[in-house]
């Protein structure tokens, strides 16, 4: 049997009986188990988290200190990290060292936040009734924060909800994807025993999601439910919980447009990066590709050559550039897909197959209709459609035709054309002369419709973790 990892919970340890698998999607083999957490479980993990909350927030110093150290440690054991992430979730090592790096970032811009977390004043005597008295507001935490974290980037998109809510003021409740929660115990692991973060303020609970989820979400001592996924369950999530402030992050099917007098070169070669990276397996994973039909069968040459080129293998190997689906399952589902497609008149220009190891191949297709799921839905796979345009009008209402809204992009020279890009792509971000799979850490990521509800990043998570306490002195 494996090691069993216990978890940080209620200021113990907690292991137990009842245990859950956790397997490398590659090559199928465990990588060790977790403790299959119960409602009971959650409920220790918020009560612990609520009587840290009744004794009052750490002070913004302490917040800042334990962020710092966080920046620090992550970025000193980059290495250590970026392994756990290339082993649960099959991200190739040198894709997996860029995450680390980022969950670095993340924690600094978060100290930065806890330092300057401040209220306002507000000029009362603006009104003749408020004449002689003192207003200002504080920025209160908003409570037990419940977080539900993704596979895909199994650290930083944990460092997004974590890190917030320490600078918050927040004691947390965490659960980990169940395919990847090596990582989140490792960082729990850090931040609790390294970096000074009292034990009773951070939870790790795992376990699925109709179980460790659930009551998560139906707890009525957690405030906040942040969450990153499939939009069917997040908005279950929120349908659930009317009474919490839930923050969702949820899918796309990232659009880029590009014009005939952009680098269509230059985004060729960035496309295969930004459409196969991890898989294709990430929220702005570029995926529908829309070409002035002057320069399709050229730039979709350039593409192909350089998709060609991408090693797919071990993630592991440092040559590997793509590797395994997360599952067997989503890999099916992908491929399948890929084939609806062909039946429906889409081309395989490469890819579309089973390498030896059984990694599905970076994928382009051509040809692709709106009404196709590789069109209409996210992927979250290897897999990316070209199609042309004839105007500029018409590339901007394909890519608008989504029920998704979180980043887009456009390349091209003209600043006119780049403006009425902006001003048109019904998106949360829009990128000009950029992959829509481009982000900063910083920026307030997040999008409209079935892309969620919020806006991620230190500064802007920090906001939707606290309230506003209005303070008036009569003197």
């Amino acid at each position: 049997m494996a090691d069993v990892r216990a978890l940080p919970l209620a200021g113990e340890r907690h292991t137990s009986s009842e245990t859950i698998a956790v397997h490398s999607p590659y090559d199928g083999s465990v990588l060790g188990e977790v403790p299959a957490c119960t409602a009971a479980d959650v409920d220790r993990a918020v009560a612990s988290a609520k009587a840290a909350l009744a004794a009052g927030p750490l002070p913004l110093w302490k917040r800042a200190a334990v962020l710092d150290a966080a920046a620090r440690l992550l970025a000193e054991r980059r290495e250590e990290f970026a392994r756990i992430i290339a082993a649960e979730a099959a991200k190739p090592i040198k894709t997996a060292r860029v995450e680390a790096e980022r969950a670095s970032g993340t924690f600094l811009f978060a100290a930065t936040e806890a330092r300057k977390l401040a209220g306002e004043m507000v000029p009362l005597d603006a009104a003749a009734p408020g004449e002689g008295k003192l207003g200002f507001t504080l920025r209160v935490p908003i409570g037990v924060v419940g977080a539900i974290a993704p596979f895909n980037f199994p650290l930083n998109l944990v460092a997004h909800k974590v890190a917030p809510a320490i600078a918050a003021g927040c004691p947390i409740v965490l659960k980990p994807a169940s395919q990847t929660p090596f990582s989140s115990i490792a960082l729990a692991e850090l931040l609790i025993d390294e970096c000074g973060l009292p034990a009773d303020q951070l939870h790790v609970v795992t376990g699925g999601g109709g179980t460790v989820g659930n009551a998560l979400v139906d707890h009525p001592d957690i405030a906040l439910i942040t969450f990153t996924g499939s939009p069917p369950v997040g908005w279950s999530i929120r349908a659930r919980a009317p009474r919490k402030r839930v923050g969702l992050e949820l899918g796309n099917n990232a659009p880029v447009v590009i014009e005939p007098d952009g680098d269509w070169r230059g985004a060729a070669g960035k496309i295969r990066v930004a459409g196969f990276s991890h898989a294709g397996q990430s929220c702005i994973s570029t995926q529908r590709i829309y070409v002035h039909r002057s320069i399709v069968d050229d730039f979709t040459a350039e593409l192909v050559e350089g998709v060609r080129s991408l090693v797919v293998g071990d993630p592991m190997d440092e040559a590997t550039d793509v590797s395994a689906l997360i599952s067997q399952s989503e890999r099916e589902r992908v491929a399948s897909w890929v084939e609806e497609a062909q039946a429906a008149g889409a081309k395989v220009a490469t890819g579309g197959e089973l390498s030896a190891d059984g990694v599905l191949q970076p994928t382009v297709l051509t040809d692709v209709t709106p009404d196709m799921k590789v069109c209409a839905l996210e992927v979250f796979g290897p897999v990316v459609g070209v199609a042309a345009y004839d105007d500029l009008d018409e590339a901007l209402r394909l890519a608008n035709e989504s029920e998704y809204g979180l980043q887009a992009a456009i390349f091209t020279s003209d600043i006119g054309k780049a403006f009425k890009a902006f001003q048109t792509l019904d998106y949360g971000g829009v990128l000009v002369n950029e992959v829509p799979t481009w982000r900063a850490d910083q920026q307030p990521y997040g999008g409209l419709r079935d892309s969620g509800n919020t806006r991620e990043g230190p500064a802007y998570s920090v906001k939707e973790m606290t309230e506003i306490r209005m303070v008036v002195i009569n003197p």
